[in-house]
């Protein structure tokens, strides 16, 4: 196995996990911006107002997300797991 091959592989694994992340990384974003400009107009300091739907967001995010992120982990595996006999020589 040469340092390429290792390098290609995780290169892979971290555009993967980037991918997949992204869709529940991007929502919290953009529910806690605008909880954020909503925080500063009305001028409530209140930290559960922040917290609870951001959870509540990337929660619904992982939810609906979720066969998709199975199928990419999965089609990942298993494209390394077959070129395992590739990677030996």
């Amino acid at each position: 196995m040469t340092p390429e091959t290792i390098t290609s592989i995780m290169s892979e694994a971290i555009k993967l996990t980037l991918l997949v992340a992204a869709p529940m990384l991007i929502l919290g974003l953009v529910i806690g911006l605008a909880i954020s400009v909503f925080s500063a107009v009305t001028q409530i300091q209140e930290m559960t107002l922040t917290f609870v739907p951001k959870i509540v967001a990337v929660f619904l995010a992982l939810l609906f997300s979720l066969p998709w992120i199975i199928e990419k982990l999965t089609s990942y595996t298993i494209n390394l797991f077959n070129n395992i006999p590739l990677f030996i020589r």
